[in-house]
């Protein structure tokens, strides 16, 4: 039974409520930035097992007595798995800092009755951490780029400003809510907004497609009535392919473990954005950008008409 949802009937509230998303998600991007991880900013992170639960509190009082300048401090899983995360230490070395592992279990062990067994320790330079932040910025802009070539080739310039706006979109405020929740930002959060950009450009190809086939296909009907058609005959496809894709993205979320728990939160945010762009923020550009039939009409070869009448 083929759906009849007048989704371009909600197109406005549907732009109304993706501008304040995307001016809250500026605003706190320019106010509060984002929490940047140590993959960009350099410094140590240090994972301690305790033989019994302990709480932050304590520890952070540990570190403070023993010299240490902003740590972080948190749960990693259990009572008994603490995360330490801090900037490179003034007064020591780089050889000294990446080093700074050991000297922080020995730190902790002075105050704590029993063993405390150290699980990781990593290390980022500063200089290392800036050259991955500006070369991951780049990589984003390059991706946007890459598309908006792509689909201008693929389809047609209209198709391609409206798949760009909807990405900039997704990532926005994908990145938006990183921002106010202010979690952590590494390399694996970047890996999924690279992945969100791959799969919400995806969801728009197979809409446009559509759309472009009923244009050249349904000869009498307004753009708004040919998309609102376009969409509820790709919208079973979008919402199965969609679903599946958080099934899995929670089963990694609950079961992954921290390490992989931004990504898995990062791709969460940018499937349900990026289903919710397809729909309503590339078709709604398509409709402000004036879309008609003559723009997807198809090209007639020079001298066809030469060859037909040879041919006759």
């Amino acid at each position: 039974m083929d759906l009849k949802i007048d989704f371009m009937g909600y197109r406005k509230i549907a732009a109304i409520i993706s501008t304040i998303l995307v001016v809250m998600s500026i605003a706190s991007l320019g106010i509060n930035q984002l929490d940047w991880g140590l993959d960009f900013t350099g410094g140590t992170l240090v994972e301690v097992h305790y033989a019994s639960p302990e709480t932050p509190e304590e520890i952070r009082r540990q570190l403070d007595a023993a010299g240490y300048e902003g740590h972080q401090v948190q749960f990693f899983g259990s009572e008994r798995d603490i995360l330490v995360r801090m900037p490179p230490q003034k007064g020591l070395s780089i050889r000294e800092n990446a080093l700074l592992g050991d000297r922080v279990k020995l730190s902790l062990e002075e105050g704590t009755e029993g063993e405390i067994e150290l699980r990781r320790s990593e290390f980022v330079g500063p200089a290392v951490g800036e050259e991955l932040r500006d070369q991951g910025g780049m990589g984003l802009l390059i991706a946007l780029g890459v598309v908006m070539l792509y689909v201008a080739f693929r389809f047609q310039l209209k198709f391609a400003v409206a798949a760009v706006v909807a990405l900039f979109h997704d990532v926005f405020i994908t990145l938006g809510i990183f921002s106010i929740a202010r979690w952590d930002f590494d390399l694996t959060v970047l890996a999924a907004l690279l992945a969100v950009i791959g799969y919400s450009l995806n969801d728009t190809i197979v809409v446009s497609d559509r759309i472009r086939e009923n244009f050249r296909k349904i000869r009498r009907a307004p753009a708004v009535e040919i998309i609102n058609t376009s969409l509820n005959q790709t919208l079973g496809r979008t919402l199965v392919t969609s679903l599946t894709t958080l099934l899995v993205l929670f089963a990694l979320l609950l079961l992954g473990g921290e390490m992989i728990r931004f990504f898995a939160v990062g791709l969460i945010i940018g499937v349900i954005i990026g289903t919710y762009s397809s729909i309503y923020i590339a078709a709604n550009m398509l409709i402000a950008l004036k879309i008609s039939k003559e723009d997807l009409a198809i090209p007639v070869k020079e001298n066809a008409d030469q060859q037909d009448a040879g041919t006759v």
